[in-house]
């Protein structure tokens, strides 16, 4: 499974973003979906997930009422829509999946990784 990660960029604090994975499975809808984040001095955290059909979400305390996460299993995509972006959400963002059916929370079992995404929030 090959996965791509877009739509990073350079945004001000208070403003929005939203990343897009695309992914060359044409079984995606079999795999549940994460998204990760990298940020600079820091070790890779778990940031969102979803489950194979989009029924379950789960995402870090961090995050909570500001991303969402999304699929659109006919298109092969999964999408994260950040709001209210703080300078701590700097990163390099990552999409990942697994061959399962439940919603990732961790970064546990996640079988293929993209190439990340910098997303840059200036104060």
């Amino acid at each position: 499974v090959q996965l791509q990660a877009s739509g990073g960029g350079l945004v001000q604090a208070g403003g929005s973003l939203r990343l897009s994975c695309a992914t060359s499975t044409r079984i995606f809808s079999s795999y549940a979906m994460g998204w990760f984040r990298q940020g600079p001095g820091k070790e890779r955290e778990f940031v969102a997930g979803i489950s194979r059909s989009g029924e379950s979400t789960h995402y870090t305390d961090s995050v909570k009422g500001r991303f969402t996460i999304s699929r659109d299993n006919a298109k092969n995509t999964v999408l994260l829509q950040m709001n209210s972006l703080k300078p701590e959400d700097t990163a390099v963002y990552y999409c990942a999946a697994r061959f399962a059916r439940s919603c990732p929370v961790n970064a546990y079992g996640m079988d293929w990784w993209g190439k990340g995404t910098q997303v840059t929030v200036s104060s």
